[in-house]
């Protein structure tokens, strides 16, 4: 179940990133067995492999950084006002995450060191050039927001694993802390999320009909 979590948060990216107007080149770089954001990830056979401390660290390292520079992307280039006031607060709360867990793993002599197969930091990379390349607009938004959702769902199931795996007092500490804000997140997400399609639907209803020609 360790390494799925892991796996899950990558797949979460991947999956995601297909929604973007322009994810057809980058679809067919990802993996063909990415299933929608809510599925269960195809299992692995490092599935049984229990998390170590430095696999934890490496993991939320990289979630940390993939998600403060795409948050630091959707404050510039996002349209609605609450998806670029999202950006800026993830930009800064995950920026603040990957300090201090850079500076627990020094402290505690935790050299990261990410698991066997970890796509993480590749898929989150892969997303942040899709959402670089596409256009600005109504459709970036809801692309940008429809994947902060499914990533704060799968940093969740990760910090629950990584909470059961930790060796490491202090980290289980920071792991603990840490929980509630990335719940908080998802909450905020899911919240623009539906103000985006609520404003979506709207606009369509309102959308004169087009006259009969006489």
């Amino acid at each position: 179940m360790a390494i799925m979590s892991a796996c899950a948060l990558a797949v979460a990216w991947a999956a995601c990133s297909k929604s973007a107007r322009n994810a057809d080149s980058l679809a067919a770089t990802m993996d063909t067995t990415a299933k929608p954001a809510a599925a269960t990830p195809t299992p692995d056979t490092t599935a049984t492999t229990t998390l170590t401390d430095v696999n934890i660290v490496a993991l939320l390292d990289e979630a940390n950084a993939g998600d403060s520079a795409m948050g630091k992307l959707a404050s510039t280039k996002g349209t609605s006002a609450s998806v670029k006031e999202f950006g800026r607060d993830m930009m800064r709360d995950h920026h603040k995450l990957r300090e201090a867990g850079q500076t627990l793993a020094k402290k505690e002599n935790l050299a990261p060191q990410a698991p066997a197969n970890d796509t993480l930091a590749t898929a989150s990379g892969k997303m942040h050039d899709n959402l670089t390349q596409m256009a600005k607009g109504k459709d970036w938004d809801k692309a940008y927001i429809d994947n902060e959702v499914a990533v704060h769902q799968a940093v969740l199931n990760l910090l629950q694993t990584a909470s059961n795996s930790a060796q490491d007092t202090a980290l289980k500490s920071l792991i603990t802390k840490a929980q509630p804000t990335i719940q908080a997140h998802l909450q905020k997400a899911q919240s623009v999320q539906s103000k985006l399609s609520a404003t979506a639907t709207d606009t369509t209803a309102k959308k004169p009909e087009a006259k009969k020609p006489e």
